[in-house]
């Protein structure tokens, strides 16, 4: 595949544990169209730094703790003009996403205290390794595929909140830097995987075969970061209560010598 095209077996590869953002529901099934837009516009801008919202000093997005903003007006504006000698840089956004993003940050508050179904963690286990084939992209405890995130320790790192949305709209939790790529190569080869390290001069992404892959821009042809997950929704695929089942397992994995 040309000299440009480095490709390694990747046995240990330590994959990052899926960064993401809470989405807030309006009922069951009934998700607020400005905070689904909201949560996006969060995921793909403010979780590097924020988080869930508790990872500022004096900041809790979830409690409606604020430093320089009480109402909707001031947040908007903290968050178009930035905090001079802070990380909180200036961000430019559309009114409607500007009103969406506002609508989630204060949507965090009321997200805390929603509850969550969660079921039987062993039932969620035959759900994961069976009828939902998780494996065949997911790692846990060594057993699986490294294709997309490791979960060995997913639920130490991720609310039961994140998870339940995780399964159910999955484009809601990708942020950048978990996105599939679609590589195409000056000799015409196609190349789709999950990418793992970006600079100015060259990709490194785990491909479908588990292989990790090192391409220099220089000899690509083109290169599409892919928006929309790969990973399947389960709102119809599974019952309420298979997904509250599937939530019960993946918060049941703390690390090693979990479930």
């Amino acid at each position: 595949m040309g000299h440009s095209i480095r490709i390694a077996i990747a046995p240990m590869l330590a994959l990052l544990t899926m960064p993401g953002v809470l989405t807030a529901q309006r009922g069951r099934g009934n998700t607020d169209p400005n905070i689904e837009n909201g949560s996006r516009t969060y995921a793909a801008n403010c979780y590097p730094c924020h988080g869930e919202g508790n990872q500022i000093a004096g900041v809790d997005l979830r409690k409606g703790q604020f430093r320089h903003a009480s109402t909707d007006s001031e947040l908007a504006n903290v968050i178009r003009q930035g905090v001079p000698g802070t990380a909180m840089t200036s961000h430019s956004f559309t009114n409607f996403e500007m009103t969406s993003l506002v609508a989630y940050i204060r949507s965090m508050r009321d997200l805390e205290g929603q509850p969550v179904a969660t079921g039987d963690p062993r039932a969620g286990q035959n759900l994961f390794e069976g009828r939902g084939n998780c494996g065949s992209c997911h790692r846990v405890n060594g057993n699986g595929s490294r294709v997309a995130l490791d979960l060995s320790d997913v639920g130490a790192a991720r609310s039961t909140v994140y998870l339940q949305r995780a399964l159910l709209d999955p484009n809601a939790v990708m942020v950048p830097q978990n996105r599939f790529i679609r590589a195409v190569t000056n000799a015409g080869v196609t190349i789709t995987g999950r990418r793992l390290n970006e600079d100015t001069e060259s990709i490194q992404m785990i491909d479908d075969k588990e292989r990790l892959v090192s391409l220099e821009k220089s000899e690509l042809r083109s290169y599409t970061v892919l928006t929309e997950s790969p990973m399947p929704s389960y709102r119809d695929k599974f019952t309420p209560n298979e997904i509250a089942d599937m939530v019960a397992y993946l918060v049941s994995l703390k690390g090693t010598g979990s479930r």
